[in-house]
């Protein structure tokens, strides 16, 4: 079987349970990867249905220009169906955005014309006052405003929600999404609450946007608007796609958390995604924590791919330069040993004994030790768990050889390795680390780590 056109291979995206961040979370939490969709987020699905439904409508006609106002995604998704369909593109977007969501939709063919962020929405610097100004001024071309084509929302009732439903086998009872041109919550939600009306959706916004005050009081508050970093989410406007009937609870999440999330789904989950998928993440298991029950099911839309963010959140200067990392997760292996100042590293020989390696620990006050044979080789370690376990089966092996008892060497690392992969590695399993460095071998420990955190 093949595809006639990369267009056809929008939508059908897997959902996958997460396993390692939900910490005490009772229910099922899963997330919906979007980044499978071609144009890898899930503004491809609105994308598509947005210009299809102009063209059977008449709006555009044959080697037109397709204009339209996007943080990048939905320009991508535009792009692809241009390509395909024989359209122009030129796309306004706001200088907030990353320098990789602009060069690749210049990749695929698009004009991109960058325009000022801190401006009002009438300014005719702004983003959508530029985007309206070409329409006026270019025949045959359409501003498909994905903030108030409802095809946006259609997009999502009729394929993601359906899709959603069918993956759980409709036992999904909570649903999330982060918030800007409402198109894919409002359209998911309101699929999922004819399915299930007890269903809850949780919607996700950030600092600086108007959505979380304007559905708990119906008022649009400007004193809310003020400028944010995370991109993809929020609004200073309310857009038609925006049904807030559909919506049963909004949770604003800073920059700083929703970065720091966004990089925790990569190191923990193996989910290389985009900044606004942190923000859903952080937002949707800060309410799991308190409302999940046991059978309870939740799903969290995860937008698009990390690569659109290579030189933000996963870009270790830019993080410590906005203050979104403590200084000391940058630390380390080399640092951790030059604070530890002279001390010595302690090891066994292959041919000693356990009584030899209990009296090490005991004069030296340690727990672990690499096993180094004459040469400098490293060929085992040996733990005070593993001799106590060793003693309770069969206390006569005291005497025995530590090359006849001992565990795997612990594992090395670079001295360039950052704590926080170091911490990855060691466990009750492999309490420390080897590293070479200065042509010694050198230790750390989980000990180490907690002094190096603590100071």
């Amino acid at each position: 079987m093949w595809y006639n056109n990369i267009l056809e291979t929008i939508g059908n995206t897997p959902l996958l349970k997460l396993n390692n961040i939900t910490g005490s979370i009772k229910g099922t939490v899963l997330v919906k990867v979007e980044y499978f969709n071609p144009g890898q987020s899930i503004k491809d699905r609105m994308a598509v249905k947005m210009l299809e439904d102009a063209e059977k409508n008449g709006k555009i006609r044959p080697g037109g220009t397709i204009i339209e106002s996007t943080s990048g995604n939905t320009g991508m998704g535009l792009a692809l169906a241009a390509v395909i369909k024989g359209y122009r593109c030129i796309f306004t977007m706001a200088d907030k955005q990353s320098k990789e969501k602009i060069d690749i939709l210049r990749a695929v063919g698009a004009e991109v014309i960058v325009c000022p962020t801190n401006v009002e929405p009438e300014d005719p610097r702004s983003y959508y006052s530029t985007a309206r100004r070409l329409e006026q001024e270019i025949p045959n071309s359409i501003w498909m405003n994905q903030y108030d084509n409802m095809s946006n929302t259609a997009a999502h009732y009729e394929t993601t929600g359906p899709e959603i439903w069918d993956q759980t086998e409709g036992k999904i009872t909570h649903f999330a999404a982060g918030m800007g041109t409402c198109g894919t919550i409002c359209g998911v939600s309101q699929y999922l609450k004819e399915k299930n009306p007890s269903l809850k959706t949780i919607g996700l916004d950030t600092y600086g946007s108007v959505f979380k005050k304007l559905h708990e009081t119906g008022i649009f508050d400007e004193a809310e608007i003020y400028p944010y970093l995370t991109e993809g989410i929020g609004e200073d406007i309310v857009p038609a796609n925006c049904n807030m009937s559909v919506i049963d609870k909004i949770i604003k999440v800073t920059d700083k958390d929703a970065a720091l999330m966004t990089r925790k789904l990569a190191r923990l989950e193996g989910l290389f995604v985009g900044w606004s998928c942190g923000s859903a993440v952080y937002g949707a298991l800060e309410y799991a924590k308190e409302n999940l029950k046991p059978n309870d099911v939740m799903v969290i839309i995860l937008p698009d791919h990390g690569t659109r963010y290579l030189g933000k959140v996963y870009n270790d200067i830019w993080m410590k330069d906005h203050n979104f990392v403590e200084e000391g997760s940058f630390v380390t292996a080399q640092q951790i040993i030059e604070q530890k100042g002279n001390e010595k590293i302690t090891t066994l020989s292959p041919n000693q004994t356990l009584v030899d390696a209990i009296s090490l620990m005991r004069e030296k006050n340690i727990s672990q030790l690499p096993v180094v044979t004459m040469d400098n080789r490293v060929v085992g370690s040996i733990t005070e768990s593993r001799i106590l376990n060793i003693m309770i089966d069969n206390p006569t092996m005291k005497g025995a050889s530590v090359s006849s008892v001992m565990n795997d060497p612990f594992p090395f690392v670079l001295p360039s390795t950052r704590i926080d992969a170091i911490s990855k590695l060691i466990n009750k399993n492999n309490p420390a680390v080897l590293v070479q460095l200065n042509g010694d071998l050198e230790i750390i420990t989980e000990f180490d780590l907690i002094q190096i955190l603590a100071s």
